[in-house]
Parts: structure tokens; C-alpha cells; sequence
């Protein structure tokens, strides 16, 4: 079932006004002002439209990063090889510059707030979920989302710092770390590491590419979590 209070269907085609663009490597962050905004649940995500002066138009879907009620539409875009939407949004978009924009769209991968749960998440996986996060901080509930993260390295993460400030789990699988104190060596999670934090949720949340979707599903069953309570949000690349 949705979450209470997830949108039924997604809305009118808007404008979208970047507001903020912050570039970072591979990866855009974007925060636009829209012409006519909605509310969103934590979890969805909208439709970017790209439209050229004769009229071919390209779009892509992205994950929300900001918090329902935040006053601005925040995306994480990671440029992709020959992506249309994604290259544009890297190399050209500038402060002032509109979109077209459509949502929220997603009533599955949605948390409330009120669901004891446990993310697994990888790369840019993990920004449906810097949502819910920001949610639970809003709502004071800091301790019923409990994430796991792995990522290649710290360096190439998306809001590297805003997931370790919630104490997020983070596995780097090409450097060494320091996890609460220890070394660690580099490896996706170990299912001693996650178990204690699966104890007790009543919801878990995958989000990743498909070979990765396959893999914080099969982790989260090692630990004991059941099937039928994991939501899965999975994506690859497109024009």
C-alpha cells in the first residue's frame, strides 16, 4: 500500500526555474522553482523536459532529493555518456535557465515517516532516500530510517556528508575506511555488519541498477528481513 498522503497521479507539465546549480565531477545539483509546484511524498520521483527552439523535446526521470514541503525541487543529476538531458544539464544549464518538469510520480518507494525501515542503496540510489532522511529529521524521527550505502569510494557519493551526519552504514568497495572507529577494509557489507540494523524495521527500501537491486535484496534476506516488506526502486541509463 502507499503511504497516507502520497499523491494519487502525477500533475500538469510545469516550469521549472533553476534556482541553484552546484556541479561536483560527475554529478549536478539542481534546485528549480516551480511555476506551479507539488507535493511530494519522500521516495518519488519527476519528469526533466528538455525543449529546443524546433520543438524536438528529450527527457529523463530523477529521483527528488529535497523533503516534502522544502519550497524548491531538488534533483541529483549524474552525467551519463551521450545522455541528452543529463549533458545539458552538466554543460550548459545556468542559474535563470527553465524545464519542463512533471510529478511526483511513484506511489511504491515512498516512506512516511512512520515505518520503522532500513535502506540499502548504491551510487545515485541513494538520493530517493536523502528524502525520506530529511523527512525523518523534519519530523524528529531520526531513528526509524536506518540506511546502508555502498559507493565505490567516499569521494564519488552523492551528499556524502548529510548521510554520515544521520549515521548512515557506508561501505566503500575501492578504499579502505573508518567505521566507527576501525578499519575497515575495502567490501560491500557483510550481513554481520547490517543485521543489527535491520532488527526490528517493518519496511526495507533497495534502490541501485538492476545488478545491485539483486544484491541489497539477497542481503537483506541473509539478515532475516522478509521479502514481502522490500521495496525496490531500480534504474539505468538512458538518452
Amino acid at each position: 500500500m502507499p503511504e497516507p498522503g502520497t499523491p494519487e497521479i502525477p500533475g500538469a507539465w510545469t516550469t521549472g526555474t533553476l534556482d541553484q546549480v552546484r556541479r561536483d565531477g560527475r554529478l549536478a545539483y539542481l534546485r528549480l522553482a516551480l511555476e506551479t509546484p507539488f507535493t511530494h511524498a519522500a521516495g518519488q520521483h519527476c519528469v526533466v523536459r528538455l525543449r529546443a527552439e524546433d520543438g524536438y523535446t528529450a527527457q529523463r526521470s530523477y529521483s527528488v532529493a529535497s523533503a516534502p514541503g522544502d519550497e524548491l525541487l531538488e534533483l541529483c543529476v549524474e552525467s551519463m555518456p551521450d545522455g541528452e538531458v543529463s549533458g545539458h544539464l552538466h554543460e550548459e544549464a545556468r542559474v535563470g535557465d527553465t524545464v519542463e518538469v512533471r510529478g511526483p510520480i511513484g506511489r511504491w518507494f515512498t516512506w512516511g515517516g512512520r515505518t520503522p525501515s532500513i535502506a540499502v542503496v548504491g551510487g545515485t540510489g541513494v538520493v530517493p532516500v536523502v528524502s525520506m532522511l530529511r523527512h525523518a529529521r523534519a519530523l524528529g524521527v531520526h531513528d526509524r530510517l536506518r540506511v546502508v550505502v555502498v559507493t565505490r569510494t567516499l569521494a564519488e557519493l552523492p551528499y556524502a556528508d548529510e548521510l554520515l551526519a544521520h549515521g548512515a552504514f557506508v561501505a566503500t568497495t575501492r578504499e579502505n575506511s573508518v567505521v566507527d572507529g576501525r578499519d575497515r577494509v575495502a567490501a560491500t557489507p557483510y550481513p554481520d555488519e547490517v543485521a543489527p540494523l535491520a532488527e526490528g524495521v517493518e519496511r526495507a527500501y533497495v534502490c541501485g541498477s538492476p545488478g545491485f537491486a539483486s544484491y541489497g535484496v539477497r542481503l537483506l534476506g541473509e539478515v532475516g528481513v522478509r521479502r514481502d516488506v522490500i521495496r525496490v526502486e531500480q534504474f539505468g541509463p538512458t538518452g
